[in-house]
């Protein structure tokens, strides 16, 4: 596979970090680690037997915790609901609450860059969607039982899509998709599993743009979710 130099100048990355695999070689699977985070991906009561049409109505209309009082509107995610790819960040920021699609703001944009040195872009093979629905104040941490509370709704996303890849973006995502407490650097440059579905895992976007340096172990990260993505 042979990536555009202009995507990763975007990332700051170019000339630091290039494809090392051969354009016509198969990729070899890299090695597997099962993670913990098989139960949650089972969802939790009626959730679990929603549809689409079912799920965005219940995300819409959820008040299980305060912080559906001081949202404008719920953020279920978007993009290809067949996609192979599954991208999963914290919670909306204030544009997102705004406009009801995660991923808005500065740290969407080196996203959709990110996607864009894989050959991706928003929408076309690729879902984004968020641990919480509901914007938390001032784009505070969410808490541990907002997140319990929003959890199903995002095991019922990936049920729905089963992608072949997920990646999560900070410490929220990957925590909560493999269950576990271990941080991003701990968990990042391994194949972790919720499920049958190989997880991946990297740094939020907006931690990415306060820590420029990282953008090098970030692009890592993708190639590998690539090569997991190709070897399956």
């Amino acid at each position: 596979m042979i990536f555009d130099p202009s995507a990763l100048k975007e990332l700051g990355l170019w000339p630091l970090w290039r494809w090392r695999g051969a354009p016509d070689a198969a990729p070899s699977a890299p090695p597997v680690e099962t993670g913990r985070g098989g139960a949650p991906c089972e969802g939790q009561g009626a959730i679990e037997a929603l549809g689409w049409a079912g799920l965005g109505e219940a995300v819409a209309a959820c008040s299980a915790c305060p912080l559906h009082a001081g949202r404008q509107q719920a953020v279920l995610g978007v993009g290809d609901r067949q996609g192979d790819w599954l991208f999963i960040g914290e919670a909306p920021g204030a544009e997102e609450d705004q406009r009801g699609e995660p991923f808005v703001g500065q740290a969407g944009k080196l996203l959709d860059h990110m996607l864009a040195a894989l050959k991706l872009r928003r929408g076309d093979n690729v879902y984004i969607a968020n641990v919480l629905k509901c914007r938390p104040p001032q784009n505070r941490n969410p808490l541990p039982e907002e997140i319990a509370h929003c959890a199903p709704y995002l095991m019922r996303q990936i049920a729905l899509i089963s992608p072949k890849v997920i990646v999560t973006l900070g410490r929220f995502a990957a925590q909560t998709v493999l269950q576990t407490t271990d941080r991003v650097g701990s968990l990042r440059g391994r194949v972790h599993r919720c499920g049958d579905i190989p997880v991946i895992v990297t740094y939020h976007p907006a931690y990415l743009l306060r820590n420029l340096p990282d953008k090098a172990r970030a692009w890592e990260d993708l190639c590998l979710a690539r090569q997991v993505l190709e070897a399956g």
